[in-house]
């Protein structure tokens, strides 16, 4: 967990060019040089930003002959959900807490 025990991907996604990076990831794996073709950025910006997403655990990567290719975790991505669903189900809660106390004061 990261900063006050927020799942490290999120800062991670907070980044316009690792944004789309996952975004390509999520279409299908690809290895540095494709992503590099795809996108305004350099490749060794790429493998960079790959490097801050694969320590978030956002994605994982293959040696395949001399190439690494790279694709989404899954258990990463279901890290981030999961956490996503605590905090709606927390805003939830307290609308219903709200609506709850309007109720009992009319």
């Amino acid at each position: 967990m990261g900063t006050y025990g927020v799942h490290p991907g999120w800062e991670a996604l907070g980044d316009p060019s690792r944004l789309a990076i996952v975004q390509r990831l999520a279409e299908r794996p690809r290895a540095v040089g494709e992503l590099a073709d795809e996108l305004p950025i350099s490749r060794p910006a790429v493998s960079q930003h790959l490097k801050v997403l694969k320590g978030a655990g956002l994605v994982v990567d293959q040696a395949v002959g001399t190439r690494r290719v790279y694709r989404l975790s899954p258990v990463g991505l279901a890290a981030l959900r999961d956490q996503l669903d605590t905090f709606w189900r927390r805003a939830l809660d307290g609308y219903q807490d709200i609506v709850d106390e309007t109720e009992e004061s009319s």
